[in-house]
């Protein structure tokens, strides 16, 4: 079959490749004093990952199915200037022994940061959100408003059902005929079953209109891979059933909006968006425009990964809103 094929072709394409992302990364570790660290969250775990020193930044990784694992090594360039924490939300990643995906909310992550901030002995922390992180983090300043200091909002996911919509309808125009290989890899068997070569076969066609550069794009499967492999197949259904429950409670939900609730949030909020992105500019524009104090900035040749396609653009912007240099 075409997506079998497929597979095997990814599989030769970035052997080489992962070597070069895992000595990458290990370099990145052996210059900085990592740590890591369990959260107690009932009969199971919160894995974290700290980095760097300066203001604390935890940090929210995107899917909602992936773990923190995809932002490395590149978000670690921060460490300079941020203490950032990184955790696998629950039921993914390092997070997900003894974990029911039936038991895992909306709710229960916006609890799980919480369980964060207090293991760290954080007053209020920034909160960085990527993708999905960006609709967990607005939901966290909305219940704990006192307890984060800035938002940064990279990249976001919608925050109301009928943007998400709009997004529906954009992706579908961005990517075109691919869709229909991405259907017939997810109606295999072995993608039913969460066979690793069949979950990246998926998402190389799912993010290849996402990033603007071939290598950042290569970079990044590379990356994803890996994870998928680590995960297995367990891990792989676990997150996906933790994803189709999070959809649930969030974008599938009649009348989810969290835009007119966000007019009440004093939160300084920095909303970063790529030209190049595979969610549209006014998913990003109305968050900004909810929040009284966000800025919007766009990043010109700049997808979805702003992290990893336009760091040093990311870089000075966040200098600028945590008063480092002048605007």
């Amino acid at each position: 079959m075409r997506h079998l094929a497929l597979a095997a072709g990814v599989a030769a394409l970035l052997t080489s490749a992962a070597a070069a992302h895992t000595a990458s990364a290990q370099q990145s570790e052996s210059s900085a004093q990592v740590r890591e660290v369990r959260i107690p969250v009932g009969e199971a775990s919160l894995y974290a990952r700290t980095v760097g020193r300066g203001q604390p930044m935890i940090v929210l990784h995107g899917g909602p199915d992936f773990d923190h694992a995809y932002l490395l090594p590149d978000l670690d360039r921060l460490q300079d200037a941020f203490q950032l924490i990184y955790y696998d939300q629950r039921g993914r990643g390092r997070s997900a022994a003894n974990v029911r995906p039936q038991d895992v909310t909306l709710a229960s992550d916006v609890e799980d940061v919480e369980r964060v901030r207090r293991r760290f002995g954080l007053d209020a922390p920034a909160l960085l959100g990527h993708s999905w992180g960006a609709v967990l983090a607005l939901e966290y300043a909305l219940r704990y408003p006192t307890r984060v200091s800035h938002l940064i909002l990279m990249n976001p996911a919608p925050a109301s059902a009928s943007d998400f919509a709009v997004l529906r309808k954009f992706y579908l125009e961005k990517i075109g005929a691919q869709m229909d290989l991405q259907r017939e890899i997810m109606a295999s068997a072995e993608y039913q079953a969460g066979e690793p070569e069949a979950n990246a076969a998926r998402y190389r066609i799912h993010f290849r209109p996402a990033l603007k550069r071939a290598e950042h794009y290569e970079k990044l499967m590379t990356a994803m891979r890996a994870a998928f492999i680590r995960q297995g197949t367990e891990g792989i259904l676990k997150a996906r059933a933790v994803e189709d429950q999070l959809m649930r409670d969030t974008w599938q939900k009649a009348g989810y909006d969290l835009l007119p609730k966000l007019r009440a949030l004093t939160t300084p909020t920095l909303v970063i968006w790529g030209d190049y992105d595979f969610i549209p500019f006014e998913i990003s524009e109305h968050i900004a425009r909810a929040i009284p104090k966000a800025e919007l900035a766009t990043i010109k040749d700049c997808g979805h990964f702003a992290y990893l396609e336009c760091g040093e653009q990311v870089r000075k912007r966040l200098d600028h809103f945590f008063g480092r240099t002048p605007p």
